[in-house]
Formats: C-alpha cells, sequence, structure tokens
C-alpha cells in the first residue's frame, strides 16, 4: 500500500508542470493527449489530427445539491491506475474534484495500449457514502461563457447530427460549418455525433457505450469561425420534447419525443454513460472502430441461417389492409409468382411477410392458410407485433382492452407527471406508449408471439417499440427509473419469449425503434418506410419517403451493418408503384436496387405482382443473377461522397473492394450532370488494367489503363450506377 502511494507522488510530481500559476498534468494517449488543470477543475482534450477541446467540465443536477460544476469545487486531484478488462490492459486516469460538503466527482479515462480510441465517464459520490439522485450527468461540458474552445482546424467542417429514433422520414443531419452571415446551427444529436473534413476525411467520433438507463445527448452550437463550436455538452439525461413550432429535424421531431423530463438515477455512486471518443484521419474508421467497441460490450444478435429475402404486403395493402385490394385470395399468386424467380430462391430463405393487419379481417386461420400455401412453395411466412403500443380510438382508452389480454388500457399506458395517459401517435385514431415492465404487456407479448407460432410465421417485423422508451411518471416495477432502463428491460423479454417460443431461427427485423440497444434484432430500419419515388420534391408523390430522402441519412450509416447488426433493412423496393402513389420509372427502380446494395441491406420487396408490367420488372432486376448474388452475402460499400443538408440534389458515391472492385453512385440532382470520381489508390486498383462493367447488364462501359490514378464517369440527372471492376 505504502509502495502505490509513493509511486502516485513520484507519478504526479514527475508530470506537473507549472505554467505560470496553474498546475498542469499532461497525459498522452494514442491519439492526442489530456491537460489536466488543477487549479481549476478543467481538462483539455487535443487530438493529433488538429481537433482539440479545451477548458472542458464536468456539470451534473443533483437532488440535494443543486447544478454544479467541476470548477467550483475546490479540490482536484489525479490518479493514474493500471486498469485491465475483457479488451485488454489499459491505463485509467482519475480527475476527482471534491468540495466542502464531501461531494465527490471524478472523471475517469480509459485508453488501451494498442487502441486509438478514449473511453470517459462521470462518477458522482460523497465521502459519507449517501444515497444521491440525478438525471443529469455530463462528463465534457464546454461553453463560450467559460472560455471554452472547442476547435476542429480544417478547411471544411462538417458535423453529423444523429435523431434518436428513425421515426417520422427524419433525415439524419450532415451540416457544413454556416459562415458568418448565415444563422448558426444549434441542436442535440443522439446517442453518436461525429465532426469530419469533408475533403480529407479527418474527423472525430463520439458515441455512448451504455443503454441500458440513460438517453445520450450531444448538444452543440456552432460559432462563427470555421470548425469552432460555441458549445458542446456531452450529457446522460436527454429526453427532449417534440416542438412543433420547430423544423421536424431541428427539434420539432429528431428528440426522445418525452414530455416529461428524464427519469432518475439513485445509487450512493451515480455514473454517466461510459463514452467513447475517437479523433482520427478517417472518421469512417472511428465509426467502424465505435461499433465494433460497442458491440463488444453489447453484442450483436447473429444470424446462422440462409441471408432472408423477403416480401411484404405494405406497399399493397397499405395499414391494416382493411381495403382488400389483394388480401387475402390474391396474395396466393404473390407466392406462384415469387417462386417463378430461380435466381431470388438462390440469395437465401423467401419470406412472405403480412404487415399490420386487422385482427377481424385476417384471423389466424386465414393467415396460417396462407402460410402453408407459402410453405409448400419454399417460402416461409412473416408476421408483424407491436410490443409496446396500442393503436386505438382516443376516445376509448378508458374503455379499451389491451391487445390478446381482457386487461384495460388505463392500467398498461404510461402517464405523465400529472397522471394523464402519454400519446405515442397523436390523433382520433393513435398510439399509446406501454409500461414494458407491466405483467399486462408480457401477456400481449405472449398472446401475438404465439399467434406467430400458430401460423408458423419465421419472420417478425417489430414496430413502434420506440413507445416504449418513453419517460413515464412509474412503472410497473419500482426498480426501473429511466425509460431506457425500461425499454432495455422490454426488448430483453420480448427475445427471450420468441426465442422460448418460437425458437431462434426467427428474424427479427425493428421497424420504428431507437438505434440502441442494438443487440435485440438481426436488422433495423435505417429510415422510416420508403415509398419508392426519388425524391421527396416530385410533384403527384408524398413529400417524404423518397430514395434520396433515405440516402440522405444512409449514406453516413453503413458502419452499423454487419457490427451492429447482421444486416441492415432499406425497406421493400416496388417495382411500379407504392400502394396509391403514381408509377415509377425503371431509373427509380435501380436507385432503389442500388442503395439496398450499397448499405449492406438484405432484400425487400412489395411489388403488385398481379400486375403484368410489375411482373416482367420483377424478372427483369430481382431474377437477374448478377444483381441477386449482392444480396447473398450482404455487405456494405465504403462512402467517398456523403451528403451534406437535406437538399433533394444530393451526389452520392460509394466503393467497395472484394475481389473485383464494385462502385456505385446516385445523382439525385434532376438538373445538372454529375461527374463521379474514383481514385483507384483508394479503391486498391490503381496500376492495373481493368474493365468496367454495369452491373444490371454486364455490359462494358469503359477501361483502365495501368497508368491512370483515378477513374471519372458522367452520371446523368436523375440516374443512378452500378459498376464493377475486372
Amino acid at each position: 500500500m505504502i509502495r502505490k502511494l509513493i509511486f502516485g507522488v513520484l507519478f504526479i510530481c514527475s508530470i506537473l508542470q507549472l505554467h505560470g500559476q496553474k498546475k498542469v498534468v499532461s497525459i498522452k494517449f494514442p491519439q492526442g493527449k489530456i491537460d489536466f488543470n488543477l487549479n481549476t477543475g478543467t481538462y483539455d482534450l487535443i487530438f493529433k489530427n488538429g481537433f482539440s477541446m479545451q477548458n472542458l467540465y464536468s456539470e451534473v443536477k443533483l437532488d440535494k445539491y443543486g447544478e454544479l460544476t467541476s470548477k467550483e469545487f475546490k479540490r482536484h486531484s489525479i490518479h493514474k491506475d493500471n486498469y485491465s478488462d475483457k479488451h485488454g490492459p489499459a491505463q485509467q486516469i482519475t480527475f476527482e474534484h471534491e468540495n466542502q460538503n464531501g461531494l465527490i466527482l471524478r472523471n475517469r479515462f480509459i485508453y488501451y495500449k494498442d487502441k486509438p480510441y478514449l473511453l470517459f465517464q462521470l462518477e458522482v459520490l460523497t465521502k459519507d457514502n449517501d444515497e444521491l439522485a440525478s438525471n443529469y450527468l455530463s462528463p465534457l461540458s464546454s461553453s463560450l461563457s467559460s472560455q471554452s474552445n472547442v476547435q476542429f482546424n480544417t478547411d471544411y467542417p462538417k458535423l453529423v447530427d444523429f435523431p434518436f429514433d428513425n421515426d417520422n422520414w427524419l433525415e439524419l443531419l450532415a451540416l457544413p460549418w454556416p459562415n458568418k452571415t448565415e444563422k448558426q446551427i444549434e441542436g442535440v444529436s443522439h446517442e453518436i455525433f461525429m465532426l469530419y473534413d469533408n475533403l480529407t476525411f479527418k474527423g472525430a467520433v463520439f458515441g455512448s457505450l451504455e443503454h441500458d438507463f440513460w438517453k445520450t445527448g450531444f448538444q452543440y452550437k456552432t460559432d462563427e469561425s470555421n470548425g469552432k463550436l460555441g458549445e458542446f455538452i456531452v450529457y446522460s439525461g436527454a429526453a427532449r420534447s417534440d416542438n412543433p413550432d420547430l423544423p421536424g429535424n431541428f427539434g420539432g421531431l429528431d428528440g426522445t419525443h418525452d414530455v416529461i423530463p428524464h427519469g432518475k438515477m439513485k445509487s450512493k455512486v451515480l455514473k454517466s454513460a461510459l463514452m467513447f471518443v475517437d479523433g482520427s484521419d478517417d472518421f469512417r474508421q472511428s465509426a467502424n472502430l465505435f461499433a465494433k467497441v460497442q458491440a463488444d460490450y453489447s453484442g450483436m444478435l447473429k444470424w446462422d441461417y440462409p441471408t432472408p429475402v423477403y416480401w411484404n404486403s405494405f406497399p399493397v395493402e397499405g395499414v391494416l389492409g382493411h381495403e382488400r385490394v389483394m388480401m387475402p385470395k390474391d396474395v396466393y399468386k404473390i407466392v406462384d409468382k415469387l417462386s417463378e424467380l430461380d435466381n431470388l430462391e438462390k440469395v437465401g430463405q423467401t419470406y412472405l411477410s403480412i404487415d399490420s393487419y386487422d385482427q377481424n379481417i385476417y384471423s389466424t386461420e386465414v393467415l396460417k392458410e396462407i402460410g402453408d400455401y407459402a410453405r409448400s412453395k419454399g417460402q416461409e411466412l412473416g408476421f408483424y407485433i407491436t410490443p409496446f403500443s396500442l393503436w386505438t380510438w382516443s376516445s376509448q382508452i378508458e374503455t379499451a382492452r389491451l391487445l390478446g389480454t381482457e386487461v384495460p388500457l388505463r392500467e398498461v399506458i404510461l402517464r405523465d407527471n400529472q397522471n394523464q395517459p402519454i400519446p405515442f401517435k397523436k390523433g382520433d385514431w393513435g398510439a399509446f406508449p406501454l409500461d414494458p415492465t407491466h405483467p399486462a404487456t408480457k401477456e400481449s407479448m405472449i398472446s401475438q408471439i404465439m399467434k406467430a407460432k400458430a401460423i408458423g410465421a419465421k419472420l417478425i417485423k417489430v414496430d413502434f417499440v420506440t413507445a416504449g422508451s418513453l419517460e413515464s411518471r412509474e412503472w410497473y416495477n419500482t426498480n426501473v427509473r429511466s425509460g431506457m432502463q425500461a425499454y432495455d428491460y422490454g426488448m430483453k423479454l420480448f427475445n427471450q419469449l420468441v426465442d422460448s417460443i418460437m425458437g431462434k431461427d426467427v428474424f427479427l427485423t425493428l421497424a420504428i425503434s431507437p438505434m440502441f440497444p442494438n443487440q435485440n434484432a438481426h436488422a433495423r430500419f435505417v429510415s422510416t418506410d420508403v415509398h419508392s419515388h426519388l425524391r421527396n420534391s416530385q410533384p403527384g408523390f408524398t413529400h417524404y419517403g423518397s430514395t434520396a430522402s433515405s440516402m440522405i441519412t444512409a449514406s453516413h450509416m453503413g458502419w452499423v451493418q454487419g457490427v451492429l447488426w447482421p444486416y441492415t433493412n432499406m425497406d421493400a423496393i416496388v417495382m411500379r408503384k407504392f400502394q396509391k402513389n403514381p408509377d415509377l420509372s425503371e431509373s427509380e427502380i435501380k436507385a432503389r436496387l442500388i442503395s439496398l446494395i450499397s448499405l449492406g441491406s438484405i432484400l425487400g420487396d412489395g411489388t403488385d405482382l398481379r400486375d403484368s408490367l410489375s411482373h416482367e420488372r420483377t424478372k427483369k432486376y430481382l431474377n437477374n443473377e448478377r444483381l441477386m448474388s449482392l444480396f447473398k452475402k450482404p455487405k456494405a460499400f465504403i462512402p467517398i461522397k456523403l451528403s451534406a443538408g437535406l437538399s433533394m440534389d444530393q451526389q452520392l458515391t460509394f466503393y467497395r473492394s472484394d475481389e473485383n472492385v464494385l462502385l456505385s453512385a446516385f445523382n439525385f440532382n434532376i438538373q445538372d450532370v454529375f461527374e463521379a470520381t474514383f481514385d483507384l489508390k483508394t479503391l486498391g486498383a490503381f496500376g492495373k488494367s481493368l474493365v468496367v462493367k454495369d452491373c444490371f447488364t454486364g455490359l462494358e462501359i469503359a477501361k483502365i489503363k495501368k497508368g491512370d490514378t483515378e477513374f471519372k464517369i458522367n452520371i446523368q440527372p436523375g440516374e443512378s450506377i452500378l459498376l464493377e471492376l475486372f
């Protein structure tokens, strides 16, 4: 013990530097260094790639003590210890702050010798071991008023803001820095935040690694100086209401949809979520690294069966299928048409997925008959479940029964601090959130899963689960104290029930859901339902759900595939039209197919195959041997030119290097030609004589010579390409 104390004193003395009257301890980690100021209780985080954060501090909101920052504390100390976990040996730095009341804040930093990233977390406790309560813990805060300086020294900085879930047809925000004459950008990114240079890809990736209690926010505000943030706060406790006065992507609908504050953690040692940060010369690699570290902490639900291919009824039937456009009798024709596509069958296992349906129209018996017929043709049946929400008439909340139970909805619904029911989807016909910890919710889940088993389903689309993450005045399980804790509990329970009732060979794909926790499904929708038209701004089509809109988000999301989930899900394509929308052009169909391939998505289709033109196009595209081979083992492409802003005029490029190099590019601009440029060294194709072929036709379109350094191709307005280099 004495040796340890002596070593600690020698360590502090050896690295203590005097900067005027300031006492600063500098500690290096693989990608940079941290300077700890023992006078002010602040620290600097400086990366080698030009990203620096100075005068950072911790901030807490405690029931007993109010709002406090580490700068207000009088005693600051630092300790360095050997640390080891399943990820290997590491160093742990503890920056401790203590005040006169015996309250202690501890900034923990962990770095591994052979890993570039840094982990950090805030702990709060007292010398007397008192119980504390808080719903706001920030291990990293900065503001201009505190003379903080968060600066990314680069010419073309861009920030990336992630919405909490994939609902409401919102896009991820990838925004260049505004100039001095433009309005500054402010907002909150959820669970992840990125900064990068648009030309060099240098950047930084922040992310939360724990999702069993906290919702994590990255609050930011740009400054007039290029690459500077006037405010940047990483905090646990991000519960944000939708503000109808703001645009959807800027506070209107991109938050957590909560109506009350985040639940409070109560403990003798409060802990923020464990945070990840990596500043590197390629933010795309940092994003991949974050996904791998996240999977190390939380796991991934593996899929050891053939790759799924699914046909989904929603693009034909619409919500509930009450118009009987096709079901139930004509769905047999879909089974027959699908069975004619030999190359589709080679991809993996085909599923006939019946989406949301009216229980009074499509009974268990009707669906079992459909399933039996599908199985006779080598296909499996898919089913639809909403474990944490119930759709009903708002006027019937007091009398409605929870699906599959005799329990009144009023006993299970989540409520606000005035004990009023919380609506998840407002309207006369609305969705209401269920308490994931309530026995009746479990009973309802069992009822739905038992129906899935009774009809022989082997795929489940799990929808509207964000409802289970909403904050509530209370939960049935009194040990649960936050919406995310309840959601984590409910998702684990749902998985256990599916495994025990149906078996592990059931493919689970999440629709409307938070990104994390990720380990409870085999795939997740990248965005909300995609209707397959080219742009949101197209006359005659819906102003949402376009391919361009989905790719605004997807271009920054390829890192999740194969790590957080075995697959992504870019939703079902259609070969002619989505529900009652106008007809699509073939270039729109190609764009959708290329978007699925570029993101490593499973193949989903929702075409009305009774229609002759739709059937012909299906044979042309979904029976294309080369295209279908790319769906057998999906793999996300690496982005080269990514989305910027929310304009529909996006121009994007991607590549994938395997045995042969694959290239994809999208020109969603319908006015201008896009010259897509690919650096051959980046592709691993420099110094080779290669032939460029169109993946749709197999035709040669260009040659690459040994001395060429890049490959360029003009893409016409509104067109997309998928090429292979041989």
